[in-house]
């Protein structure tokens, strides 16, 4: 290569970068670079999932460091779980830890890696479409489409670590790249396939396709198949041994969703269906096409920019896809297999299933390794986008069609950057603790030293992760998408055992999730541990076992268990109960067996609530684990999330 073209392309790389750091600062401003500012991570941008994302990395960075390298030992306490399975970017929390130590206080690197991101998926756009354009304007056009994703802006800051959008469009560009060298490769494919382990697993089948693609077309057309084996054999093996380094086999993980392959499905209408998460639109003209199941997640909106395209290019260029095709054909087929995996074998349109295609358990287990499947489209749908640049820029005056195929689609996707941007303010506004936290019980419970969730995962109350974190804790909660599920329910057997025998731990704050589960555990200990539900301001209730704070008095979000504690429906629901109350009478409630309950119930003439007195007509208690009462009503589900007690 000579320095001109060296020089031409560090150009390009530079002024798409520049464009993609543009679009970052339009959309999110320069508020999450501000590493001390941690409002948009506690605040949940979007949703809750950056909540995890910074709780992970609050764990790993205040608890002793260990091997593998990227273990937390404070989450899913004691065994401890990578930060990987926290989605917190493992390879930048390792590299971060020693610099957070040095800046002290708060230290957040999701703003810097996210704006990144938008820098490399600029620059390696125009790298990519300058392949297929000359000059200038066109390619810096395509990077400015590249850089405005709607699957990047989607995920970014969403599922920070799968904003690293760029490794798919740097793997395409060492594609054709060292096809037209007739290479089958080169130092930058190899380190793109290694890092992005540290970034997402989602993206090793991304990149590893596009490099399969390459060594097949090079070994099929040279006639050589050692080289190329051997590459993608030394690349692999580097890849697992930084999985290993960062702790991604540490461990044993039984759950994660096996089952749930199929599910996180791509809809046939993904590539004109508008709709992002939370009902925001990506299009001021195309309206919002049903969906179903975990369609969402497959957000794969073209852009009415691509979608005017793609017909342009098919007719231009309709002499040359077969040529095409058959030059990349290795290309062609992964593309192939990526799509079919990510339909999956649950066909869905619109708001219907068109077909479940059967599948063996053990294939279904295996896929849902990447259970999400739908997010495997993304290197098929940049190159939609790149073929749609590809064509009209094969036009006369190709940067005018460049600059006007950019045009449409910022116009189209417009409302979405600007409802993004809305977003990122409001998260701006959380306040320093979470407002679920506001009871005076989290000040007094910040004494101790672990969190065992006994009973239900907590895993949708990210609040209390936080909490935990700031304060020094370990939780035995995982927070985590793979742990191990036999192990966290032999070690709660195991705390509720001691809590039988009256024996807790003094450091330990022991939390349920259910009323019924603590209500089965809580008489042995309450004389030497406050014990009572905690509520939030939404609502969301934990059920709460304190040992040393017996007898300490808390706000009125806080119900402490003692004579007066009230009795409540059970939550239970199914064809023939709803929410507690038996469907086909409303006469019959049930609450769960609990020694509370029986000594509530037993003997009781009536259920009382707002001051009315119900006749019991008969308790029940043949199904193990629930006492079901029937009551003179006429329609009990009156009394659903009432305090009731009993005369």
């Amino acid at each position: 290569m000579s320095k001109i073209q060296s020089s031409r392309k560090a150009q390009l790389f530079v002024l798409g970068a520049l464009l993609g750091a543009a679009v970052f600062l339009l959309v999110y401003g320069i508020a999450p670079l501000d590493v001390a500012n941690d409002a948009f991570c506690r605040g949940g941008y979007v949703e809750k999932d950056i909540q995890q994302h910074y709780a992970g990395w609050l764990f790993y960075r205040d608890s002793a460091l260990r091997w593998p390298l990227g273990v937390s030992p404070a989450v899913n306490a004691p065994s401890g779980v990578s930060v990987a399975y926290t989605d917190s970017i493992p390879l930048l929390a390792v590299l971060c830890r020693p610099l957070a130590a040095l800046c002290g206080g708060t230290f957040q690197y999701f703003g810097w890696f996210t704006f990144f991101c938008f820098l490399l998926q600029g620059g390696f756009g125009a790298l990519l479409c300058s392949l297929f354009a000359a000059g200038t304007a066109a390619p810096l056009a395509g990077a400015l489409l590249f850089a405005a994703s709607p699957i990047l802006i989607e995920r970014a800051f969403r599922h920070t670590s799968l904003g690293a959008q760029w490794l798919v469009l740097a793997a395409l560009y060492c594609y054709f790249s060292l096809r037209r060298q007739r290479r089958y490769a080169a130092p930058g494919l190899f380190f793109l396939n290694v890092i992005a382990v540290g970034i997402h697993p989602y993206f090793l089948p991304m990149t590893y396709a596009v490099t399969l693609a390459l060594l097949l077309e090079y070994a099929v057309q040279k006639r050589q198949w050692l080289r190329p084996a051997l590459f993608l054999g030394a690349n692999m093996a580097c890849t697992v041994l930084l999985g290993w380094v960062l702790g991604f086999f540490y461990g044993t993980a039984t759950s994660g969703g096996q089952a749930l392959y199929g599910y996180f499905a791509m809809n046939l209408n993904a590539l004109w269906n508008p709709i992002g998460v939370n009902g925001v639109l990506y299009s001021r003209l195309l309206p919002a096409q049903n969906q179903i199941d975990g369609n969402y997640d497959a957000f794969a909106y073209l852009g009415l920019g691509v979608l005017a395209a793609l017909p342009i290019t098919l007719t231009a260029a309709r002499r040359r896809i077969l040529a095409a095709v058959r030059r990349h054909w290795a290309l062609c087929l992964v593309c192939c297999v990526l799509t079919a995996f990510a339909v999956s074998n649950v066909i869905t349109a619109n708001g219907a299933t068109l077909a479940v295609l059967p599948l063996p358990p053990s294939l279904i287990k295996l896929f849902s390794v990447f259970r999400s499947g739908g997010r495997l489209f993304w290197p098929v749908y940049d190159l939609l986008t790149l073929a749609a640049f590809a064509g009209l820029t094969r036009l006369p005056r190709a940067a005018v069609w460049a600059a006007l195929l950019a045009a449409v689609q910022l116009w189209d996707i417009s409302p979405a950057l600007a409802a993004r941007h809305d977003a990122m303010i409001s998260a701006q506004k959380t306040a320093a603790f979470p407002s679920e936290m506001v009871s005076d019980f989290w000040q007094a419970a910040g004494q101790y030293r672990h969190i065992l969730s006994v009973q239900g995962l907590q895993a949708d109350c990210l609040h209390l992760a936080l909490w935990a974190a700031d304060n020094g804790m370990t939780t035995n909660d995982p927070f985590a998408a793979r742990y191990d599920e036999s192990a966290l329910a032999s070690q709660r057997q195991t705390t509720l055992d001691a809590l039988a025998a009256g024996t807790p731990e003094g450091d330990t704050l022991y939390l349920f999730a259910d009323e019924g589960a603590f209500l089965q555990a809580v008489e042995p200990v309450r004389s030497i541990a406050w014990c009572g539900q905690v509520t939030g301001p939404d609502g969301a209730a934990w059920y709460a076992i304190a040992p040393g704070l017996q007898g300490q008095t808390f706000d009125a979000l806080c119900t402490p268990y003692n004579e007066s504690y009230p009795l409540r429906l059970a939550d239970y629901t199914d064809a023939l109960w709803n929410r507690g109350v038996l469907d086909a009478t409303k006469k019959t409630v049930c609450f769960a067996d609990s020694p509370f309950a029986r000594a509530r119930l037993t003997g009781a003439a009536a259920l009382c609530a707002d001051g009315q007195e119900y006749p019991i007509l008969d308790v029940d208690d043949h199904d193990a684990g629930w006492l079901m009462v029937t009551l003179d009503i006429d329609d009990a589900t009156i009394l659903w999330d009432q305090e009731l007690t009993t005369k």
